[in-house]
């Protein structure tokens, strides 16, 4: 195993300005899509039935714009495990282009949660030894 979730996106006309190129909120939703395929597809945790009782909410995120990305690109989308604690994850990505160049990269912290029967309030909760195991096959 590479310790990468890796997966790719185009760059479609949703995502960009009137200049062509990758308004920088729209990153940010890549990078969801990208923490809920890796949820769903490597840890067997889709979003769909987590959030039915905890939720995993992001309480960090650093990013650096490197390149801009443009209408049409296929971007390579990376995540991996740099630290992993009882509750939460130091996760780093980088988004790449075609021509190998980066276009951002950073690093976000998600934190396990579980939600109150009342579902006003959250509250961090462990992870299962179960999962922890899972999440450590992405760590570097």
């Amino acid at each position: 195993m590479s310790n990468y979730f890796t997966k790719q996106e185009k760059v479609r006309f949703q995502h960009v300005d009137y200049a062509g190129i990758v308004f920088y909120p729209r990153f940010l939703e890549m990078l969801n899509c990208l923490v809920e395929d890796w949820f769903e597809e490597a840890l067997d945790r889709p979003f769909s039935k987590m959030h039915e009782t905890n939720g995993i909410p992001t309480v960090d995120l650093k990013i650096q714009f490197k390149n801009a990305a443009r209408l049409g690109e296929i971007l390579t989308k990376k995540l991996w495990v740099k630290e992993l604690k009882n509750s939460s994850i130091l996760c780093g990505f980088q988004f790449v282009n075609e021509a190998e160049n980066t276009v951002l990269e950073g690093e976000v912290t998600l934190v396990n949660v579980a939600f109150n029967p009342e579902r006003n309030g959250i509250k961090a909760e462990p992870f299962t030894e179960e999962m922890k195991n899972k999440i450590m096959n992405y760590q570097l």
